[in-house]
């Protein structure tokens, strides 16, 4: 049993980044298919897709690249974790690299962009920063 899927999730891009795959699987949640969703729309993965496999479902995330085969993933972090939450309000929800990257909130109205909060006008639970 994973106690910090998010975190197991970010490894497995992570590692599948060095490795230079092109796709990772992971087993599927509603959080995992939500993270997915930003990073997709925000650039940073080129796909992703629930696959159902016998009786449990897998997230298959594809990777993107640049043309000289350099990943377009510079780096991910993992902020809040089960031990120490980090929270933030809708004044306070960090940039990261003066904008070059983004924050990941999970708020009331699901999870988003740290810039997509701000324009929403709500805060809360900050799950990692992407750049």
């Amino acid at each position: 049993m994973v106690t910090d899927p998010i975190a197991d999730m970010l490894a497995r891009i992570r590692n599948s980044l060095v490795a230079r795959h092109d796709h990772t699987d992971m087993p599927a949640s509603k959080t995992r298919v939500a993270l997915a969703q930003v990073l997709k729309n925000e650039g940073y993965i080129g796909n992703f897709e629930v696959r159902s496999e016998g009786t449990h479902k897998n997230v298959r995330i594809h990777l993107a690249y640049t043309p000289a085969r350099e990943p377009v993933i510079m780096g991910l972090q993992r902020v809040s974790r089960p031990g120490l939450r980090v929270y933030a309000a809708k004044r306070e929800i960090p940039r990261v690299y003066g904008g070059l990257g983004v924050a990941i909130l999970s708020t009331p109205e699901g999870v988003m962009t740290g810039q997509e909060a701000r324009r929403r006008g709500v805060g809360g639970e900050v799950l990692c920063y992407v750049w």
